[in-house]
């Protein structure tokens, strides 16, 4: 079967991918990513993106914007631009500068409300900073209000930069003090993946997406998880243009999944989370 017509069957949602802006592409803190993965990263425009996607069979991608201290390197209103004209594609998150938390909520709140974006984005290792800061938590509570999911990085750091804001515990604690946030922890949590699956267990509104790793090289205690009790827990990720959603979907029939498994896990599962 050709892998985009079996991917439009089974009804593809990427939930983190990014478009490749210029001041996202130049950034010098990539090039260990580019190392690893052979990849340019190059800078595409919005028609180029669309085409991967679509040459993939993704039928939605939701686009992150990233922000830290340095200022945009995606902004809210470049992933505005790509969800405007390719709204039945491209999905918002939105991100907004912590360092001004009035601020961040009104950012947030303007681009979900106004502009229907579904779920917020922070890139921890970006600022220093783990999900426990309490300049965060303006903007957890606004996403309870909002009833929108916060994304966030879980695990190893790919550029050189610390790992410690994407440890596992750090979402334990924000999940015990927002008991109704909807958090969706992206990059596995690897090395810690076996705790990160044990908070998702624990907790009914923590999620895990496998952006930034092919199923070739998913845990075998994650994909044991898929396959079992946390089959309504795991969502699919590329972290596109790191990695593109077609070498992840190529990989696909490795991790055993039944029929039913499998559409959970490419979109029901998100479709469930960020309400799509």
């Amino acid at each position: 079967m050709n892998l985009s017509e079996g991917n439009q069957r089974l009804d593809v949602i990427d939930v983190w991918a990014q478009h490749p802006t210029k001041s996202f592409a130049n950034e010098p803190f990539l090039e260990p990513l580019r190392r690893w993965t052979r990849q340019a990263f190059d800078a595409v425009s919005l028609e180029e993106m669309a085409q991967v996607m679509q040459a993939a069979g993704v039928r939605r991608a939701l686009l992150s914007p990233w922000y830290g201290p340095q200022g945009p390197l995606i902004s809210n209103e470049d992933v505005l631009q790509a969800t405007t004209r390719y709204p039945d594609l491209f999905v918002g998150l939105a991100s907004a500068d912590l360092r001004n938390p009035v601020e961040a909520v009104r950012t947030v709140r303007h681009y979900v409300t106004q502009h229907r974006f579904k779920g917020v984005r922070f890139i921890q290792w970006l600022w220093d900073w783990p999900c426990t800061h309490p300049l965060y938590y303006p903007v957890l509570a606004a996403c309870v209000e909002l009833n929108v999911p916060v994304c966030l990085q879980v695990g190893l750091t790919g550029p050189l930069c610390s790992s410690e804001t994407g440890r596992p515990g750090h979402i334990e604690r924000i999940a015990l003090d927002f008991p109704e946030l909807k958090i969706v922890c992206g990059h596995i949590g690897y090395p810690w993946h076996n705790e990160m699956i044990a908070f998702a267990t624990k907790f009914p509104n923590v999620f895990i997406d496998t952006s930034a790793y092919k199923p070739r090289r998913y845990p075998a205690e994650l994909v044991a998880y898929m396959q079992s009790y946390g089959r309504h827990k795991v969502m699919f990720g590329s972290n596109y243009p790191m990695i593109s959603p077609e070498a992840c979907l190529k990989e696909l029939d490795v991790l055993g999944l039944d029929g039913e498994t499998q559409a959970l896990f490419l979109s029901k599962n998100a479709q469930a989370v960020f309400a799509l």
